[in-house]
């Protein structure tokens, strides 16, 4: 068994594409080496190499307007604290903004390439301002404070005492501002008297017109245009009636936007024309899902793909002939390929009505148990790409079923709301629906049914086990959360006050925490639970798992607690990732398979 799921653990993928100014390369990002580097394409299939091997992983690549320099973004352990590095002439890094206690996030070159951007919390744990670095002299100036959570986005051309900054206002809605840095006064984009998703922005050549995605008139993200000289009028171009867009691209003559649609957790890409306002569908692009897109001239665009069947690679598309190009060949295992499985989208009725999506995985068509697979978020949204884990578990007989219960993104604004404050656990009372639904048509066994999921997911699971418990024979609990209240008290600052917008309020809703905490609710779970956790997780501390494991230990519940020593909120070496999903196929194949741990009804 292990020599064969090793293979699915071991496929990598190339995702988060760059093009490289006026060069017919791009930079990509691989785990091919055991944790994710920057690799190279230098403009033949073959021809990719490492942009430099670096002990932790690389988070992102920012190349300037020239294409001459590079930044690489990493951070220490998996903590998600990104440091900055310049490649220098010779090829070597040099630590250009390095402060190991905080977080940076990038925020873009200036034009004449002098300096660069970023926000970073220094002056606050909880508070991001915007600081400007002068690569020449490595003079840092604090330009902008802002008490709460902002980002850089980018210098309004010819002007370089404009920015513009994205603030996180909630956990789903934010606010872009053009800031004037010698007054400080902030200009928003879009109403100013409404709350509203904003994402995706760009700017035509000149920069004087911007277009970005909204959902400023409604529930789905449109497309918008509007007019830096009055940047609160904005103009609808384009709104897909049953779907939310959730990227956009504009060519370097500024005649057309690529625009990403997220049809059902798959991508659609339409070509929108500013000139004569027509949109039409690119034909013969890869099935999948799609992001990172850009442009290599004015006709190829660049981007990442990745579905089921293909673990991720990077491809091209001739927007004259209408043809793909596959660059890159990472995501390939031909030992697996004919052992993945594409999974069907069904619906089912949830317990008040509410029609929820999900993806069936299954070759066979009486499964020997069951696996309901929760993602994270709550505002996030599983999508038909390859998961290893998922698909070796249907290739050795197992369903697997990936539900987008109500909270999910995805499909426009009210969906994302269902689940917010004290509707919680009507997200929680789903899963038991969904389950009902799968017994009625599916005709799944009811006694091998489990459940596993990361973050948010996590939370899902504990809560589906404690408030669900004669339903699952088995759960996988990866940095989830145990009770609301200690993670909201432990959590990172300036995560705390997004956090509860979606979750509720410390001392306002502690009644509701305590009443919903499956650390409450410990003695009702009746399945073995496997919980895994990083020690360096700034999102979802440690304590979570620690102070679940040691109550169920004290009651002499089944339960096995792994703490990665070496990571943070994602499981990004290749060590720890086959360590720990290894350790999770062995763990269903014990629980449910044989049938051990049957429920007592």
């Amino acid at each position: 068994m292990k020599d064969n799921l090793s293979f699915f653990l071991n496929v990598v993928s190339g995702y988060s594409p760059a093009v490289i100014p006026d060069t017919n390369k791009f930079t990509f990002i691989s785990k091919k080496t055991g944790i994710p580097q920057a690799y190279l394409w230098k403009g033949a299939d073959d021809d990719v190499q490492l942009l430099g091997q670096f002990k932790e992983r690389v988070m992102s690549v920012y190349h300037s307007p020239s294409g001459k320099k590079t930044i690489v973004g990493m951070d220490d352990k998996g903590n998600e604290k990104q440091q900055l590095y310049l490649k220098k002439d010779d090829g070597s890094y040099e630590a250009l903004v390095f402060s190991p206690e905080h977080f940076h996030n990038f925020g873009g070159w200036k034009s004449d390439e002098r300096k660069i951007m970023y926000a970073s919390n220094r002056r606050n744990i909880g508070y991001f301002d915007i600081y400007v670095l002068d690569l020449s002299t490595k003079k840092e100036d604090l330009v902008f404070k802002f008490d709460g959570m902002c980002t850089p986005v980018c210098w309004l051309k010819d002007d370089e005492n404009k920015i513009v900054i994205s603030i996180q206002e909630t956990n789903i809605f934010k606010s872009l501002m053009i800031v004037d840095l010698k007054t400080k006064r902030m200009t928003k984009i879009g109403l100013s008297e409404s709350q509203a998703r904003y994402q995706s922005l760009v700017f035509s050549g000149d920069g004087k017109t911007g277009y970005v995605l909204s959902d400023v008139n409604g529930n789905k993200l449109g497309l918008y245009r509007f007019q830096v000289s009055n940047p609160s009028e904005l103009e609808r171009l384009f709104m897909d009636p049953q779907w939310d867009l959730e990227e956009i691209s504009l060519s370097p003559t500024d005649e057309s936007l690529i625009i990403n649609v997220n049809a059902g957790g798959t991508s659609v890409l339409k070509k929108y024309d500013v000139l004569t306002d027509e949109v039409a569908i690119l034909g013969n692009v890869p099935e999948g899902v799609i992001n990172s897109i850009s442009w290599m001239n004015d006709q190829r665009l660049l981007f990442a793909v990745k579905s089921s069947l293909m673990p991720g690679d990077i491809w091209s598309y001739d927007l004259l002939e209408q043809k793909t190009d596959r660059l890159t060949y990472f995501g390939q295992c031909k030992e697996i390929e004919h052992l993945l499985t594409e999974p069907e989208l069904y619906t089912f009725l949830s317990f008040d009505g509410l029609e929820v999506p999900y993806f069936y995985y299954a070759k066979e068509q009486n499964p020997k148990a069951t696996v309901i697979y929760v993602h994270g978020g709550p505002e996030s949204q599983i999508r038909a790409d390859f998961n290893p884990v998922i698909q070796y578990l249907v290739s050795k007989g197992f369903a697997v079923v990936a539900p987008n219960v109500r909270g999910s993104s995805g499909y426009g604004r009210n969906y994302i709301q269902l689940d917010d404050g004290r509707k919680r656990m009507d997200a929680v009372a789903d899963l038991a629906s969904l389950v009902d639904d799968l017994i009625l048509t599916k005709s799944i066994d009811q006694n091998r049914i489990g459940i596993m999921g990361r973050s948010y997911g996590g939370f899902m699971v504990l809560a589906a086990l404690t408030h669900y418990p004669d339903i699952w024979a088995a759960g996988v609990d990866i940095v989830g959360i145990s009770h609301f209240k200690t993670f909201l008290k432990n959590t990172g600052s300036w995560r705390r006050k997004i956090r509860e917008y979606e979750y509720g309020t410390l001392g306002e809703d502690d009644d509701f925490f305590e009443e919903i905490a499956p650390l409450n609710h410990l003695d009702k779970i009746q399945a073995p639970l496997l919980v895994f956790h990083g020690k360096n997780d700034t999102r979802v501390p440690v304590s979570e798992a620690e102070q679940l494991t040691k109550q169920m230990l004290e009651m002499g519940k089944d339960v096995e607690l792994v703490v990665f020593e070496n990571e943070g909120h994602q499981t990004e070496k290749i060590e720890n990732h086959i360590s720990m999903n290894s350790r999770i196929v062995e763990f269903f194949e014990e629980t449910m398979k044989t049938g051990e741990y049957q429920l007592r009804n």
